[in-house]
């Protein structure tokens, strides 16, 4: 309960963050709106060439590999306006100012990391899809679905403060897993795992928001639906309206969670990082103040 408590109040804290410098917020609605152009230009010629190929081994191949490009480029992107969004956080309390001139010239610099680190998501994505396909093979089957699931979500974690190391350490793939290995094995990242519910806290919320935005869509969608007497302009008018009304909500969910998430790693990598230096510089880790958003939340 106290972890829930200390999620709801480190997102408090980090959206009165995002309130006092709105920069901070443009990263995340940038890559909802380039990540949904994308989909849709990249299901087009896969859904071509499913009517060409499909059925065939050539077409299957195909098939796979053009949706390995699609979630490769999913995760450059994601990437790409996380990394912003982790510099401009990190400008803001370093320097009082998110800026997004320097955002972008960093992850300019780093972009060649960032493909780096987006290719290997990939190759984690692909191994988890692979093993979920696999229902045959009996309990060796399912010990690998769960052994890959594992995996997927140690590298997503891994990956969320890696990306804060390549933007504010500028390190590349090879460093920044041997920074975040390193703080991990010194316990400086425990905090992480056990004491502050970030993740569930946006899981929730998001969940709350679909389905707010699901029941509000089938009432006005379904009533103009109900009420249009079986025209079918109006019918089609109300499902498009009620459509749009759903998806407008997932869109705001999907900017809160990543930007909340990624204010939360971006936090714990400055703690560790200034915790590292203390350690090296012979000071008293215990007494590194953590960054003002994560610092209230312990103090609570």
């Amino acid at each position: 309960m106290q972890s829930f408590s200390r999620g709801w109040s480190f997102l408090k804290q980090a959206w009165d963050m995002a309130f006092k410098d709105k920069d901070l917020l443009k990263p995340s609605i940038y890559a909802l709106v380039v990540g949904g152009i994308i989909s849709v230009i990249g299901i087009i010629p896969i859904a071509i060439a499913a009517v060409i190929l499909g059925g065939s081994d050539f077409g299957n191949i195909v098939l796979s590999a053009m949706g390995a490009v699609l979630i490769f480029v999913q995760f450059v992107v994601t990437y790409v306006f996380s990394g912003m969004t982790a510099y401009l956080i990190f400008g803001y309390l370093t320097k009082g100012d998110g800026r997004m001139d320097h955002a972008w010239a960093v992850v300019k610099r780093d972009f060649f990391d960032i493909l780096t680190l987006a290719a290997a998501s990939t190759a984690v994505a692909l191994i988890r899809n692979a093993a979920q396909r696999n229902r045959k093979g009996g309990i060796a089957a399912s010990l690998a679905r769960s052994a890959t699931g594992l995996m997927e979500t140690l590298w997503t974690e891994a990956a969320a403060l890696v990306l804060p190391a390549m933007v504010i350490d500028d390190l590349n793939l090879k460093d920044g897993l041997q920074r975040v290995w390193k703080i991990t094995k010194e316990n400086l990242l425990l905090i992480g795992v056990s004491t502050v519910g970030v993740r569930f806290v946006t899981g929730l919320i998001g969940f709350l928001f679909g389905l707010v935005g699901l029941v509000i869509a089938f009432a006005i969608g379904g009533g103009l639906a109900f009420v249009s007497g079986g025209n079918t302009a109006v019918s089609i008018a109300g499902i498009v309206v009620g459509a749009l009304i759903f998806f407008t909500f997932v869109m705001i969910s999907s900017v809160f969670s990543s930007y909340t998430n990624t204010a939360y790693h971006t936090c714990l990598y400055i703690w560790a990082r200034d915790v590292e230096k203390a350690t090296v510089e012979g000071r008293v880790p215990a007494q590194v103040q953590a960054p003002a958003p994560l610092a209230a939340v312990l103090a609570s």
